[in-house]
């Protein structure tokens, strides 16, 4: 193990493994993330603490990650390139290993005109992957992108995320296998409804052996009701929704444990799927069912 993560222990131990997702607030104070971290304490492995999620200002991944440890659990900082140029990115990096952090996302971000502040400018300084090589150069070799040493490495678990439905489709497989191969230890799909599509994704995925060069966690979401269903399926880019999904939420009596009944037969096909590391559950302002989600899906006592 370099990084001393739970998360990268219960991966490279070949358990399952769980992460979730906690959105942090519009608001200073920490309470919420206690709150949501308790929820789930003992029923992930880590969790995701987001990077002001739909670009909209929230309290930092950073100081939500720090909450998250105090709180004895295992945070995952997602750090975006919309907001930061290079100095700032390799900079928080450091003060996260610094404060204990041990796991790090690399995201682009959602793109500030999805947000309520859309005059903001973004950065994109770098991207996603050229995030993960200055990151992985800083841990690997000690030194900051520009080559001046570092007195101490920072050892962090260096996650990406990837979209197995993006279009065009047989690309997403090329620019996951740049993402592996600029540091990404570990992976976090999006949401999964189309097992069938991610099969096919999956297929290829092995087919370039990039299973067994990265950790893959495949994303899955409780849906509430048809029309978030439907929504998703038509509002969202890079989404892929069977009819019969939105089919069945509409048609269920109580569409909330409809939902949860189709999350658990997702993380039940997606434990037999080969490639497959685990599982990433995104149930934002849901969180209190994660402990039901990992218990149904046969995943719990946690290690």
């Amino acid at each position: 193990m370099r990084s001393g993560s739970n998360l990268e222990r219960v991966l490279e131990s070949g358990r399952f493994a769980v992460t979730s997702e906690i959105g942090p607030p519009k608001s200073a104070s920490a309470e919420p993330v206690r709150r949501k971290v308790a929820e789930m304490k003992g029923w992930a492995d880590a969790m995701n603490l987001t990077d002001n999620q739909t670009a909209i200002v929230r309290l930092s991944s950073l100081a939500s990650s720090v909450v998250c440890l105090q709180e004895g659990a295992e945070p995952v900082m997602q750090m975006t390139c919309r907001d930061r140029n290079r100095i700032a990115m390799q900079s928080d990096l450091l003060g996260a290993a610094a404060l204990g952090i041990k796991n790090v996302l690399c995201i682009s971000g959602d793109h500030q005109t999805f947000g309520n502040q859309r005059e903001a400018k973004n950065v994109y300084d770098l991207d996603p992957i050229q995030q993960l090589m200055v990151f992985s150069r800083m841990r690997d070799l000690g030194q900051v992108w520009g080559g001046d040493p570092l007195e101490e490495r920072p050892q962090v678990f260096l996650g990406a995320a990837a979209n197995p439905f993006a279009d065009p489709f047989e690309f997403r497989v090329a620019r996951l296998a740049k993402k592996v191969s600029a540091g990404a230890d570990f992976i976090q799909t999006q949401a999964i409804f189309d097992l069938d599509r991610f099969e096919r994704f999956m297929s290829m995925v092995r087919e370039r052996g990039l299973d067994r060069r990265t950790h893959i966690l495949a994303g899955v979401v409780p849906l509430r009701s048809a029309n978030a269903a439907r929504y998703m399926k038509t509002k969202v880019s890079g989404m892929s929704v069977p009819d019969e999904i939105v089919d069945r939420m509409k048609d269920a009596a109580d569409p909330k444990k409809e939902g949860i009944r189709i999350c658990v037969e997702t993380i039940e096909r997606l434990k037999e799927m080969p490639g497959v590391h685990g599982v990433h559950i995104m149930a934002i302002g849901w969180e209190q069912m994660v402990p039901a989600i990992v218990r149904e899906s046969g995943l719990s006592p946690r290690p």
